[in-house]
């Protein structure tokens, strides 16, 4: 008969070899339950090539920032020369007679070649003397410097309230025409 010396270390032994040879089998093959890690590379849609966070887009006129757009994520696509933002604010500087004009939007497009600008989503317009815009769709016309939309508009300025669908909006102008459906009212304090 083998003694009871012998057979407890020799089976803690055997219960460590196993479990060192489980621990073994499952570092080498990796938990299944897992996803692998994908490179940066393969987390961006196919046509995108780069991503950032916090990005600065500016326009310079006569050796002046005429307007800034910063948005807190950007994905660039530069075979469409477009870049794809979310969290966008567009700051237009002084604009000659007028103050600066603002406009805040859930996400949008900017084409840097054509300086255009599409935005989505609660979009807010407020120029510095107090006129305030909200629609869901507007697009910015670098060329012309004026924002259009064929959405619904709310606009209100002091005691006036007003809605109407389709607006341009000249940015030094700050002139304000409103397509149709206008529905106007002057609010009492």
């Amino acid at each position: 008969m083998v003694s009871s010396v012998y057979i407890r270390p020799l089976l803690a032994l055997l219960v460590m070899a196993a479990i060192i040879g489980l621990a073994a089998v499952v570092l080498r093959n990796g938990s299944h339950g897992t996803v692998p890690v994908r490179s940066a590379n393969q987390q961006l849609p196919h046509n995108i090539d780069v991503a950032l966070k916090k990005a600065r887009f500016s326009e310079i006129q006569d050796g002046l920032i005429a307007w800034e757009l910063v948005a807190e994520r950007v994905d660039y696509d530069k075979g469409g020369d477009m870049a794809y933002l979310s969290g966008v604010r567009m700051e237009f500087r002084n604009t000659g007679e007028h103050g600066a004009v603002t406009v805040t939007a859930d996400s949008g497009e900017y084409s840097s070649l054509a300086k255009n600008v599409r935005l989505n989503g609660h979009i807010h317009v407020v120029t510095e003397d107090g006129a305030s815009f909200k629609t869901d769709s507007i697009a910015y016309a670098g060329a012309i410097d004026q924002f259009s939309t064929t959405a619904q508009v709310f606009f209100q300025q002091k005691r006036l309230q007003l809605t109407a669908i389709g607006m341009d909006l000249g940015v030094k102008s700050q002139r304000a025409h409103f397509h149709s459906a206008v529905d106007a009212s002057i609010v009492m304090n």
